[in-house]
């Protein structure tokens, strides 16, 4: 039977919670030892899965980070769906930059530049972080959407939300690259601030 309400099914969600830890595994490595000197081996360790199931789930390691990026954008769209549409869009933005899970990943500040960093640098890696933009826009589109009442189709909600995934891409990046870089959520608020964000929700149709 399918899951209720378009949720993943239990086979499903264990898959995905696979492929996110080898994501996480890959990330540590990247950002500890370099994507050119990790291998696929060394991920699939770190993983504690076997180099089968490693090509099961992903196949090539330019590839293992792009759970990663689409878990980001999810906890957006699920603070989205939580925050009340009358509130404004920069406020639950700010919000998922402060989820328990958000703050895991960023506790060790270094480690969490370096990879963003390596995202720049590494050529593949640039090719997984532009590839995976179509997923997440696909996932946060319907969420704006929802939240201003206008249509998905709307070139006001595409336009939202490029500037939306522009604003999370380039403040990140331009934090990695600082080298005493400020508070990350200060960042955020600043480029919303400077796009104007909330002032460019559309109305419904």
């Amino acid at each position: 039977m399918a899951a209720a309400r378009g949720r993943p099914s239990l086979t499903e969600q264990r898959r995905l919670q696979t492929r996110l830890e080898i994501a996480e595994a890959a990330a540590t490595l990247f950002a500890d030892r370099g994507y050119d000197t990790t291998t696929v081996e060394d991920i699939a360790s770190a993983a504690g899965i076997s180099l089968r199931t490693f090509y099961r789930y992903c196949p090539a390691k330019e590839d293992t980070l792009i759970p990663l990026f689409a878990s980001g954008v999810g906890q957006l769209v699920d603070v989205l769906a939580a925050h009340p549409a009358d509130e404004p869009l920069s406020a639950a933005i700010e919000a998922s930059f402060v989820t328990a899970t958000a703050e895991r990943r960023l506790e060790d500040t270094a480690r969490a530049r370096r990879l963003i960093r390596s995202l720049e640098t590494v050529p593949a890696l640039r090719m997984s972080w532009l590839a995976a933009g179509r997923e997440t826009r696909e996932r946060l589109t319907p969420a704006l959407a929802s939240r201003t009442g206008a249509s998905a189709d709307s070139l006001e909600v595409q336009l939202l939300t490029t500037a939306v995934l522009d604003a999370y891409t380039v403040t990140m990046e331009h934090w990695a690259r600082q080298d005493d870089p400020e508070d990350l959520i200060d960042l955020m608020r600043r480029a919303l601030k400077f796009l104007r964000l909330d002032e460019l929700q559309p109305k419904p149709d």
